[in-house]
């Protein structure tokens, strides 16, 4: 579990959720800090919907707890509720109520009283950009539209918490843009969880990633250090002025720098007589410096070094064995 400065506002302390002789959540621990926006990422079937409903007192866990705000959910599930504005991926939406008398509803369940639901009101419809539809009824309203009034509920008792799974599920590619900007503003005064399929989302969004396969917590870490850390890439061409190089040797001696965890060949570039290799780091070091040592102790021309980063993506596929993002 990775270290949280600041005060944990979400704990998982060691889930695990049975469904009789299947266990879809297996010892799931991690802490988010107030005001940290964590995108919460796995395959199909890892577990990370069954975790989320166990942290929002939706499902109650086998073992282990969720606390929310110093509240163990279990104990007090309202308690800890009033403190979380949960958008599920399928929002429970009432078709054939307006959307003013909807959010009304969802303010009396909350227990806003009368005077705060209006101010309230206004400003999520206004930050929600629900306006123009609030005499429409939800049967009427696109897709991008009905998630705004997800999220309108989520917000409307001023929650500590957000946690939003697939919060752009469905949603055409302008919605998606309005979906991640409103999230990203939400995310300036809010405490996010966000669970979606979308990496790129994740990378611009979200300052810390949690990747969940088999029910298991594979990592949990900043964007930063899952792309340009460990797995990052560093490509590499070489060249003699003095005959033929042998890509055996030259492997191998790049292979013994510290921090190069494998080398390998890449198609003959262009200049004649070079060779080609991307390395990958190992761990968060930076080898370029003595990749350069080794080459020059060699004997070689070093025609190119350069790192990149690994994309999330890159990083999400090595750690989950290649499955592929879907809903869990």
């Amino acid at each position: 579990m990775a270290d949280v400065a600041g005060e944990s506002i979400i704990e998982a302390r060691g889930l695990r959720k049975e469904y009789g002789a299947t266990v879809a959540v297996d010892d799931v621990s991690f802490r988010v800090a107030r005001g940290e926006v964590v995108g919460f990422l796995g395959p199909n079937g890892a577990g990370k919907s069954t975790t989320m409903k166990m942290l929002t007192g939706y499902l109650r866990p086998t073992r282990g707890a969720a606390v929310v705000g110093g509240i163990p959910v279990a104990e007090d599930p309202l308690g800890a509720q009033r403190k979380i504005g949960y958008l599920p991926e399928s929002a429970p939406l009432y078709d054939e109520m307006m959307v003013i008398d909807f959010l009304h509803f969802v303010g009396e369940l909350r227990g806003v009283d009368a005077a705060t639901r209006q101010t309230r009101l206004r400003t999520v419809c206004q930050r929600c950009g629900l306006a123009d539809v609030l005499g429409k009824d939800i049967g009427q309203l696109s897709k991008g539209y009905r998630q705004r009034v997800g999220l309108a509920q989520a917000l409307l008792h001023d929650p500590d918490v957000l946690i939003l799974d697939e919060p752009t599920s469905g949603l055409d590619p302008n919605q998606i843009v309005e979906i991640r900007q409103l999230i990203r503003e939400l995310g300036k005064d809010k405490t996010i969880l966000l669970s979606t399929h979308i990496l790129p989302e994740v990378q611009a969004s979200c300052t810390r990633v949690i990747i969940i396969h088999r029910g298991s917590v594979v990592a949990d870490d900043s964007t930063a250090a899952l792309t340009g850390g460990a797995g990052a890439l560093i490509q590499l061409v070489v060249a003699s002025a003095n005959g033929a190089l042998d890509p055996t040797q030259v492997r191998a001696r790049l292979a013994a720098v510290p921090g190069v965890r494998s080398v390998e060949p890449q198609p003959q570039p262009s200049e004649a007589g070079a060779l080609a290799f991307l390395v990958r780091a190992d761990g968060a070091g930076d080898p370029r410096a003595d990749l350069f040592r080794a080459a020059v102790a060699g004997g070689f021309v070093l025609l190119e070094l350069h790192r990149e980063k690994a994309s999330l993506e890159q990083t999400f596929r090595s750690l989950t064995k290649g499955e592929g993002l879907a809903d869990a």
